[in-house]
């Protein structure tokens, strides 16, 4: 497999926003299991963080060089998942510096008495952890199957919120996706956070689900705020099947209405990718992390990065 990739997409979008481009794919940049991986600058540093790999429930690399090269740790983020929470059921984490000398954790972990995933949180003074989990969960969603893939959002106005998907898949029902084939929803959820990122604020609110050209499921939120546009990232069909890729929407609002783009970002095929997804672009727009397959059995998904452009504004029918 390559270590460098270039891939140009410009991809025409249905209402007035900027053009998005996938430039230039990096990668493999980790040769390691580091699926669902999430990106974080702080303190002159870059950190990625990434779902269990069996030995510790939150992964964590670093990289000297604003995202180019990366080094995997051996350090585990979240050595305590927490007492709602089952050790090594760890998913897609999400960290963000809260701008008063703590960072937040948001993760997806088995809870027990719940017989499903929830959401939940963990501080720390630093970065790399170790992170303290709350004592409980911020969203189970458990008559929808569980709620996971959570990550961190703040509006200009300093409101925070998270956004997670609700997990229709854990509902059974056969077919790949485990939700017979979408008879189960798996919809996108905005949650207002208090100013201390950890407390809810009401009640969550669905602003995607998935459509005709998204398979049994869409999963993997990411929510970030360009030039006065919220561009939802998110990815469509089932992570261990061909079709899963990485896709976007985009509102005027944070509520939405959020229009698809016409076209996935990044699908199986381009530049030898296979299965490309859980995608966390930086806060601006620039540059973004991801995985893609690379063995189907025992499944193994590597670390890649992408920049991106945005040129002009676009209006089309």
């Amino acid at each position: 497999m390559p270590t460098a990739m270039q891939l140009t997409l410009i991809i025409g979008i249905e209402l007035a926003l900027a053009t998005l481009a996938a430039s230039t794919v990096m990668g493999p940049v980790i040769s390691s299991n580091f699926p669902d991986p999430a990106i974080l600058q702080a303190a002159g540093s870059t950190y990625a963080f990434a779902t269990n790999n069996g030995n510790v429930n939150v992964q964590v690399a670093t990289s000297p060089d604003n995202g180019t090269t990366w080094t995997l740790t051996d350090i585990d983020a979240l050595p305590d998942v927490g007492s709602w929470a089952t050790t090594g059921s760890t998913w897609a984490p999400d960290v963000i510096d809260r701008g008063d000398g703590v960072y937040v954790l948001y993760y997806a972990a088995t809870s027990p008495s719940q017989n499903t995933h929830c959401v939940g949180a963990a501080t720390s003074t630093t970065a790399t952890g170790s992170y303290t989990p709350q004592p409980q969960p911020i969203a189970c969603q458990t008559a929808g199957g569980g709620a996971i893939d959570p990550a961190g959002f703040q509006d200009l106005d300093g409101t925070r919120y998270i956004v997670y998907k609700v997990d229709g898949n854990n509902l059974g029902g056969g077919g790949p996706c485990g939700n017979a084939n979408g008879t189960y929803a798996t919809p996108i959820m905005l949650q207002q956070m208090e100013e201390d990122a950890l407390t809810p604020v009401g009640d969550p609110v669905q602003i995607l689900n998935r459509g005709p050209y998204d398979g049994p499921l869409i999963e993997a939120p990411v929510l970030i705020l360009h030039e006065g546009t919220y561009v939802l990232f998110f990815s469509s069909n089932c992570y261990n099947t061909d079709l899963y890729d990485i896709s976007y929407a985009t509102a005027s609002s944070i509520l939405g209405p959020y229009t698809k783009a016409s076209s996935p970002l990044l699908v199986t095929g381009d530049d030898g990718l296979t299965s490309p997804g859980g995608a966390t672009p930086r806060g601006d727009g620039t540059f973004m992390v991801f995985h893609a397959t690379v063995d189907s059995n025992p499944l193994t998904r590597y670390m890649y990065t992408a920049t991106m452009d945005w040129s002009g504004i676009v209006v089309s029918a």
